[in-house]
């Protein structure tokens, strides 16, 4: 989610969903050592409950981002030993750490003993064309012995050779029964399931198996979903929020950016182009938000002018 769920993305999710934790996406314990650390872990104070991901192998430094983000406030600290592309296989993490489950488990417990938060570890269920539950069991099992209670588990491979990272989240089949055999072998480890899930009633089937389950891209290009989670998974009172209320909010969002950071709209508007997703006028609607000769407009003049489209729109398929 590199370049996706950063804080105007993840502002606009917890619009939807009080309850569901929100990730960052990944950050490098080099951006952090060497980078600008404001720019990297700031956040919005609504984003609560909210996880810092970061990637990275060597033990200090991993320690002392792991202080960074406690210090800045950060509920949970994630290790992803998942990420596939060859970027960050050069830079030594991501996928190609589940073949060192010891240099892991240093870098968590090294986490562990710097923070009180937890430290968490999202990862794949093997490496290439290798699909032996051993692999993975163990690999949890090292883990687990340095301090991690939680293991978020993308039900598929990595093949880290000739595979894109877009191809990486289609080719290698999904097999969610090697998580629910870790979750039936780790019961006293907290079992999250990633992949491939994209309706409310498969993450009902899932949480039959496993503890929790987490979504990525669909939750970001069908955002409504969240809004009903609250309601079905924590059994909060329904919420009845439209989407015409949430896309307000998301203007003064807009605005008050641009007032305090000289954000773009433009910049802010892209994380919820899939707000009206499956409703009639729903193409125009993400064209008019999408269109940036508007930009010197006020995110509200441009909500009007998105709206106006869509009514157009439907007076003329019924001309």
């Amino acid at each position: 989610m590199m370049d996706w769920t950063d804080r105007h993305c993840r502002f606009f999710h917890r619009l939807l969903t009080q309850r569901a934790m929100l990730y960052t996406e990944m950050v490098t314990t080099g951006a952090l050592l060497h980078g600008d650390v404001a720019r990297h872990l700031r956040y919005n104070p609504q984003e609560h409950p909210l996880a810092l991901q970061l990637g990275g192998s060597e033990a200090a430094d991993l320690a002392h981002c792991a202080r960074l983000g406690e210090a800045w406030g950060y509920d949970e600290i994630n290790l992803n030993c998942g990420c596939p592309s060859e970027r960050v296989q050069r830079g030594a993490f991501g996928a190609c750490l589940m073949a060192e489950p010891q240099l892991v488990a240093d870098g968590v417990k090294a986490m562990c003993d710097a923070v009180s938060i937890p430290v968490t570890v999202k990862h794949r269920i093997g490496i290439d064309r290798a699909e032996s539950y051993a692999f993975v069991r163990d690999f949890v099992g090292t883990v687990s012995e340095a301090g991690c209670n939680v293991f978020i588990v993308h039900a598929r491979n990595a093949w880290l050779k000739g595979l894109s990272p877009k191809e990486n989240r289609e080719i290698p089949p999904l097999r969610y029964p090697i998580v629910h055999q870790l979750k039936a072998e780790f019961p006293h480890l907290t079992i999250v399931v990633n992949g491939g899930l994209t309706s409310t009633g498969q993450v009902q089937q899932q949480l039959e198996h496993v503890d929790g389950v987490m979504l990525g891209r669909e939750a970001y290009h069908k955002p409504w979903g969240l809004a009903s989670w609250d309601t079905t998974f924590w059994n909060d009172p329904v919420s009845h929020q439209s989407r015409e209320q949430i896309e307000l909010q998301m203007c003064d969002y807009m605005a008050q950016q641009a007032l305090l950071h000289a954000t773009p709209w433009s910049g802010i508007a892209r994380h919820m182009l899939g707000l009206r997703h499956g409703l009639p006028g729903a193409r125009v609607w993400r064209q008019v938000w999408s269109d940036h000769r508007l930009r010197a407009l006020s995110p509200h003049t441009v909500m009007e002018q998105a709206h106006a489209a869509v009514s157009r729109t439907a007076a003329q398929a019924h001309a």
